[in-house]
């Protein structure tokens, strides 16, 4: 084992090119002389290019990640064919030695800029691309589907967690209106639950795991959190990915329509997302181990957008 490549602490695992080159010689050689590069540091893998298709997946700054792999390794798979989008499709698994203590996943690569990077500026197109890409995965899922982490139950659920946040992002003095966003929250938690079947569901559809070129989304990324449930958790995306007055056309195109019971739900998870963002975003700001300062301004425009629109 080599020691200075691989230094695990309590929050990440430290990955070298030539760690990575060392894990495919000895599981997948056919692969390992191709050129390898560092392609991003995500908030639970990181991503290493691999010739110009494929690319290497390994698990570092969360032990969750490990499971969401293998997840990923097992269906996406199975539903990437149906999609309108590209996606990275596991091709190959790697599995825990004395080289990495976790699995890790060959994918294939997908091209574009993260749209917290590169956000999209063609919001009709954008919004028919969207509608299509979630139309085309909302499918019923089979009965042994995986379940969601943190997300998919009930909105009232989550209450107790986001008054809590919304709390300590208003003490930091990021939040310029506190009331409008409980307002946009206490609608959503008040709508009738999902009472149809478990659909597939992405269920972190945020900018960074949505790509983009030329001005319109390109592709999705990262199903680590793919499970079954209300499809509201990514209807929710519309409020941050695409750009101002662009969710009546997203919501017209996703079929079937949703009613306004779900409508409601999404503009829920779309304020708890924008939250979240917000406080990652700010962790990157200040400097936290973790956070990711270009998050920051997408959930302020999600935020913006859902105040706005309140009382339509």
């Amino acid at each position: 084992m080599r020691l200075l490549l691989l230094r695990m602490t309590h929050t990440e695992i430290e990955i070298s090119a030539e760690l990575v080159r060392d894990l495919l010689r000895d599981q997948h050689p056919d692969l390992a002389d191709r050129p390898l590069r560092l392609g991003a540091r995500g908030w639970d893998n990181q991503l290493w290019r691999l010739g110009d298709d494929l690319a290497v997946r390994l698990p570092w700054a969360t032990q969750s990640a490990d499971a969401l792999l293998r997840k990923e390794h097992t269906w996406l798979p199975v539903l990437a064919p149906g999609l309108p989008l590209p996606v990275p499709v596991p091709q190959r698994l790697g599995e825990p030695s004395a080289l990495f203590p976790r699995p890790w996943i060959v994918t294939t690569w997908v091209p574009g800029e993260p749209a917290d990077r590169a956000p999209v500026t063609r919001a009709t197109e954008a919004a028919d691309v969207l509608a299509a890409f979630l139309t085309a995965l909302h499918q019923p899922a089979p009965d042994q589907a995986p379940a969601g982490r943190d997300r998919g139950g009930p909105l009232a659920d989550y209450s107790e967690g986001f008054v809590k946040g919304l709390a300590s992002a208003t003490e930091m003095g990021l939040i310029p209106d506190p009331d409008a966003v409980r307002a946009v929250w206490d609608d959503a938690v008040a709508a009738p639950d999902w009472t149809g079947p478990a659909l597939w569901l992405h269920g972190d559809l945020h900018p960074a795991n949505v790509l983009t070129a030329d001005g319109t989304i390109c592709g999705v990324i990262d199903f680590g959190d793919l499970f079954a449930g209300d499809p509201a958790c990514d209807l929710a995306a519309a409020w941050s990915l695409l750009p101002d007055g662009a969710a009546d056309r997203f919501y017209d195109a996703y079929q079937p329509a949703p009613n306004a019971a779900t409508l409601r739900r999404a503009r829920g998870w779309a304020v708890r997302r924008a939250l979240g963002g917000i406080h990652i975003g700010e962790a990157g700001v200040r400097g936290r181990p973790g956070g990711k300062a270009t998050w920051g301004p997408p959930a302020h425009a999600a935020l913006r957008r859902l105040i706005a629109t309140a009382h339509r």
